[in-house]
């Protein structure tokens, strides 16, 4: 098979975790007989600094014209630090979801057996730790006009937009993913307080007897941020608007016992993206001491979302728990500090274990 891959490694430590990612697709490629092709774009803080623009135009037909994107991250803190500034990261990243149409985030959240004891919670909380948050992408908060601030800069606004067409879709394929698991779909909102998540219940409502498998589950989202933590292991799907999803994304990342550990897909009406789920690291950017398996794992996404080879998945899904157990990881995780292996040394670790 041919893979025709968009790589943008964007800022901070992009650029090194996309070099592994890429090393470990290259050697799966040559194991399974694909022929790969890649090219390189501008995105985020290094576009701003090239060419004035987070996504330029020449990057987005890019994306288009690809099979994939395999995405670093963006971000930098001389963005973070300035609030009057006009043109920034993330709008190039905002920018891609809308211009793509990547309207879902699929985000699995699994513990590792040899990283239990790296978690934040107890062992008994986190062990069996197995569900898959689907965030929806392209809507809400984030995107909803009218946002700004008044001529005197004393009031900001932002608007949480949905339509019915929208959370139609993202909830369809929420279900379809928990028809494939344990038929139970957990729908994270607010309609206590929120039009928004009112309409996103309604449609759920309608939605369930198509589904007559799936048990399905209403919760608030100051309730799902507590059982995350709680009792994790209920979970098995997830869905929940944009910025919730963000939140509890996030939140739900940190019990694995590394951010380093979690890939994501987003996918939707062009082509896919797949990218780790920590940002970019800029105090570590060019150390050559970021965990690069979150992105690795997302290539292993890449593998069987974009192109179905789920036996190459697979492979590296191995590979890199084989390196945790080894011992194969970088500081964040190796208890000796002394003993951490660099970013470029995990890469090594795991190509020479799929080249074997």
């Amino acid at each position: 098979m041919n893979l025709n891959i968009a790589v943008l490694p964007g800022d901070g430590i992009g650029p090194e975790i996309i070099e592994q990612a890429l090393r470990v697709t290259k050697v799966v490629c040559q194991k399974f007989g694909h022929k790969l092709f890649t090219r390189t774009a501008l995105v985020g803080a290094a576009a701003i600094d090239q060419v004035g623009n987070p996504y330029p135009d020449e990057t987005h037909n890019l994306c288009m014209n690809s099979d994939a994107v395999l995405f670093g991250a963006i971000g930098h803190p001389r963005f973070d630090n300035d609030p009057s500034a006009k043109v920034r990261p993330e709008q190039g990243l905002l920018a891609m979801r809308k211009k793509l149409g990547l309207y879902a985030n699929i985000r699995p959240v699994t513990i590792f057996e040899s990283l239990l004891d790296k978690s934040p919670l107890k062992r008994d909380r986190v062990e069996g730790v197995d569900f898959v948050a689907i965030r929806e992408l392209t809507g809400g908060i984030y995107f909803g006009q009218p946002q700004g601030r008044s001529e005197d800069g004393n009031t900001a606004f932002d608007s949480s937009v949905y339509t019915r067409m929208e959370v139609e879709r993202i909830l369809e394929l929420a279900f379809r993913f928990a028809m494939k698991r344990r038929k139970k779909l957990t729908i994270v909102d607010k309609a206590n307080v929120l039009a928004t998540s009112r309409l996103w219940r309604q449609i759920a409502k309608e939605t369930e007897p198509q589904f007559p498998e799936v048990e399905v589950e209403y919760m608030f989202v100051d309730n799902a941020a507590m059982q995350i933590i709680q009792w994790p292991k209920k979970f098995d799907v997830m869905v929940t608007e944009n910025m919730f999803g963000d939140i509890l994304t996030d939140e739900a990342s940190v019990i694995t016992g590394s951010m380093g550990l979690l890939p994501s897909a987003s996918i939707g009406i062009h082509t896919s993206v797949f990218e780790p789920i920590h940002g970019s690291y800029p105090q570590a950017a060019g150390k050559n001491i970021a965990n690069p398996c979150a992105t690795i794992l997302s290539a292993a996404m890449m593998f069987e979302y974009a192109f179905s080879l789920m036996e190459e998945g697979a492979l590296i899904r191995k590979a890199v728990e084989a390196s945790i157990v080894a011992g194969a990881v970088t500081e964040e995780l190796c208890e000796d500090k002394s003993k951490a292996f660099s970013t470029s040394e995990v890469g090594d670790w795991i190509v020479d274990y799929l080249s074997k």
